[in-house]
C-alpha cells in the first residue's frame, strides 16, 4: 500500500507539471477511463453532443474550492487537470477538444498511446504525489472509476486528513461508493454537465417491462483477444 511517506519520496523524481502555487483543490480527470464508462452507458462511442461539459465541471470545482476555503480559513484555489492519451494519427481529432479544455482553464497532460504500457495512470498518481510533496494540496478530486490505480493513494491522503472526493458513474465505481473515507459524486449529479439525461439502466430499479443491456464490445472482438 502507498503511504504518505512513499508519496513524498516518489515526487522527487517527478519534474513535469506546473510550478508550485497557492493552496490547491486538485482535480485529476482520467479521460480514458471516464470515456470508456460513458461509452458503456451510451452503448457506443460518445459523440461531442453527449460528452460532459467542462465549463460546468469548472464552475462546480470553483464552488468546492470556495467552500473548502471557508472551512479551513485559508484561501484555496481550484486546479483542474485532464490526463489523456493520443493515439497515432489522432492528433487532429483530439486537438480541438484539448484547445477547448485549455480555453476553459484546464491544464492538459497528453501522452502518446503507443502500447498497453503507455497509459496515463502513473502520470496522474505522480501529479497528486507532487502536489502532496509541495505542501499545497488541501483537497483532491479524482474523476475516475479506476480503483485499482487510485484507491490506495486516496485512502492514505484521506487518512492524513485531506478531503477526498471521487467523481464517476455509480455503476462502475463500487469501491468509491462504498468507501467511508471519501465522498463519491455521480458525474450526472453535477449541474449542467450533460445536455440530456444519460440512458442509464439500474439493475436495482428495473422497469416492469424490462430493459435491454447492450454489449460493451462486439463479439468479433473475441477473434483478436488473447486466450
Amino acid at each position: 500500500m502507498t503511504t504518505v511517506s512513499d508519496i513524498h519520496e516518489s515526487t522527487h523524481h517527478y519534474s513535469a507539471g506546473a510550478a508550485p502555487g497557492p493552496n490547491s483543490l486538485l482535480l485529476v480527470w482520467d479521460a480514458p477511463n471516464l470515456d470508456m464508462g460513458l461509452g458503456a452507458i451510451l452503448g457506443g462511442r460518445p459523440s461531442a453532443g453527449n460528452r460532459p461539459r467542462f465549463d460546468a465541471i469548472g464552475r462546480w470545482l470553483i464552488q468546492r474550492a470556495q467552500e473548502l476555503s471557508h472551512v479551513t480559513g485559508e484561501r484555496v484555489e481550484p486546479e483542474a487537470t485532464v490526463f489523456t492519451n493520443v493515439a497515432p494519427g489522432g492528433a487532429d481529432v483530439v486537438r480541438p477538444w484539448v484547445e477547448a479544455l485549455r480555453n476553459v482553464g484546464f491544464a492538459v497532460f497528453a501522452k502518446p498511446k503507443t502500447d498497453e504500457d503507455s497509459d496515463v495512470d502513473p502520470d496522474m498518481i505522480a501529479h497528486i504525489r507532487r502536489r502532496a510533496e509541495e505542501g499545497v494540496l488541501k483537497g483532491v478530486v479524482v474523476a475516475s472509476a479506476d480503483g485499482q490505480n487510485f484507491q490506495d493513494t486516496l485512502d492514505e491522503l484521506a487518512g492524513a486528513g485531506l478531503p477526498v472526493t471521487v467523481i464517476g458513474f455509480h455503476e462502475h465505481a463500487a469501491w468509491a461508493v462504498a468507501s467511508e473515507r471519501f465522498d463519491f459524486i455521480d458525474l450526472e449529479d453535477i449541474p449542467g454537465v450533460f445536455r440530456e439525461p444519460l440512458p442509464r439502466v439500474n439493475l436495482d430499479q428495473l422497469p416492469e417491462t424490462g430493459a435491454w443491456l447492450q454489449p460493451f464490445r462486439p463479439l468479433s472482438a473475441l477473434l483478436n483477444s488473447k486466450h
